[in-house]
């Protein structure tokens, strides 16, 4: 896991996916067993926001930093 200097854009289906969702789905980890790790591991900012719920709602346009492993921005 290592911190890029691009922000790297993931593209959603749905309305939102939570930051547990997102976690995984950006394969960070292998399994969601895995997320609550990261969790308290990392420092993660949602919108220049510190965040660190597993059930925060991440919609289209909101900035992901996962500090150590990279930015992410939200698409639709």
């Amino acid at each position: 896991m290592k911190e890029s200097g691009f922000m790297e854009k993931i593209i959603i289906r749905s309305e939102y996916i939570t930051l547990g969702q997102f976690i995984k789905f950006t394969n960070i980890v292998s399994s969601g067993g895995m997320v609550k790790a990261i969790l308290e591991e990392y420092t993660i900012y949602v919108n220049d926001i510190l965040e660190a719920r597993r059930g925060k709602k991440l919609y289209p346009g909101d900035k992901v930093l996962i500090k150590g492993i990279g930015t992410y921005k939200i698409g639709k």
